[in-house]
């Protein structure tokens, strides 16, 4: 076929299309898993193994799935190209179009002998429906559902081959927002260990190869990059890498995508799992000095609200209020708050865009809801902060929560970010984690622990007790 292979992927196929004495592939049942970063060659790899197989084998039946039609159309358009070359072209099937149908949702590569490869996104359905599929290919397989597999892997039961079904799953370590519990799953199988840390594995019906840098890898070493990336830099070069490094800012990004390191998806996590879960009480109830707060997120898809108060027993509570899409049901949620409670304060981040000045005081736009102000990049961000994380982490802390979800992940994908003002303030791990609930619950408990901030007024109005801000 004229393709020179370098020696890991040599390598990989060797294991991967390992037989067992009885003829079947050793690793028919568990599958092949690929944990390997950006920028190696897994694609060209896996590729030109289905594209020889489809060669050795009629009627083989592959199903090539990504988790996005982007990336399927991506993957489709690169392997056009590979059985384009000179010595393959040769084996697709006779026609104007030479066995390559591209149209959308029909996207497949036909050989002479009746093998065929289709291309498809699994958020459109690809893969439900069909029956004695050969191989089964699972690109950004880190987001792969169980439901996913459930429509899928079932197509394989009635392969032809002598050899048995394959199924290659292909990805890198998943982010904490991303459905990775499938792909988490397959690798603490692989790589289960005894009480003396010497690998023994739960399955023997498998191949796992992971490639990643050290975990505690700086991530501008480039030692640590030939390490994670075998095809760096004779492959991959220099330009490729410096430009992830670059573009992908956020570091846990870059030591997921380009590293291949497992353990960004922890590292960088400002309060970990076990001292927050130690200063849960689903029965806390604050009962005094009660403090709602606003954070909306930079692109304004999502804002939260969470309430601050101190407890009978002089613990400080926090707890996520209401949490929506959108912003422009946070004035009349505050409002509705406001007028049924006798409030401390309301707190809001002055450059959310929720705030206007009148008779030069801040209200909640559209409402009669006095605000106390904290600056995005000033010291009371880094004050509220750093409160907050004292209040849980010191050897007897002095906050609780109320063990809601949505304020358990915000937690566990906020980091640091370090401030002008010398101190930090909350940052995403990555632009698609959500911290606004933790956000918001900082600046409450600031605005409840606050003595001078502007103190709340009872006025009657039809006939009930309401609660202005003054």
């Amino acid at each position: 076929m004229g393709v020179e292979f370098d020696s890991w992927q040599h390598g990989v196929g060797s294991i991967a299309l390992g037989k067992s004495k009885n003829g079947k592939y050793a690793a028919t049942i568990g599958g092949v898993v690929l944990s390997i970063p950006r920028q190696v060659g897994k694609t060209f790899l896996v590729g030109m193994i289905i594209i020889a197989l489809c060669i050795l084998n009629s009627r083989m039946t592959v199903l090539w799935t990504a988790h996005r039609t982007k990336t399927a159309t991506k993957t489709f358009q690169t392997m056009q190209g590979m059985v384009k070359k000179r010595k393959i072209r040769g084996h697709l099937a006779a026609g104007r179009n030479d066995g390559i149908r591209t149209a959308n949702g029909e996207q497949e590569i036909r050989f002479r002998n009746g093998s065929v490869i289709m291309f498809g996104a699994r958020e459109g359905g690809f893969g439900r429906g069909f029956d004695e599929v050969d191989i089964e290919v699972f690109d950004e397989a880190q987001i792969l559902t169980e439901k996913a597999l459930e429509d899928m892997v079932a197509a394989t039961n009635q392969s032809r081959q002598e050899a048995g079904a394959l199924l290659f799953f292909m990805g890198t370590p998943p982010r904490p927002s991303d459905p990775g519990e499938e792909w988490l799953g397959r690798r603490d199988d692989a790589l289960s260990t005894k009480p003396d840390d010497e690998v023994v594995g739960l399955s023997d019906d498998m191949v796992y190869v992971e490639f990643s840098a050290d975990k505690d890898a700086d991530p501008d070493d480039r030692h640590q990059w030939a390490k994670a990336n075998p095809s760096f830099p004779h492959r991959t070069p220099l330009e490729s890498m410096l430009r992830m490094r670059k573009q992908l800012k956020n570091e846990d990004s870059f030591k997921r995508e380009a590293l291949g390191i497992y353990d960004a998806l922890d590292s960088g996590q400002v309060i970990d799992d076990a001292s927050w879960t130690a200063v849960s009480d689903p029965a806390s109830m604050p009962v005094e000095r009660l403090t709602l707060a606003i954070d909306v997120s930079p692109d304004r898809r999502v804002a939260a609200v969470s309430l601050a108060g101190r407890r009978a027993d002089g613990l400080w509570h926090i707890e996520l209020d209401q949490h929506r899409k959108h912003t422009d049901w946070v004035a009349a949620w505050v409002s509705s708050r406001a007028e049924k409670n006798h409030l401390h304060a309301v707190v809001i981040d002055e450059l959310s865009g929720l705030v206007e000045e009148r008779r030069g005081r801040n209200y909640l736009k559209g409402t009669d809801v006095v605000v106390t102000l904290a600056a995005s990049e000033g010291r009371d961000m880094a004050i509220a902060s750093g409160q907050l994380y004292d209040a849980v982490m010191e050897p007897r802390p002095r906050v609780r929560h109320v063990d809601q979800p949505q304020m358990n992940v915000s937690v566990s994908v906020a980091r640091k970010r370090v401030m002008r003002s010398g101190g930090w303030a909350w940052t995403p791990n990555d632009e698609s984690s959500d911290i606004t609930p933790v956000v918001s619950a900082t600046l409450a408990l600031w605005g409840a622990q606050k003595d001078d901030v502007e103190r709340p007024t009872r006025r009657r109005t039809s006939g009930r007790t309401a609660v202005m801000l003054s």
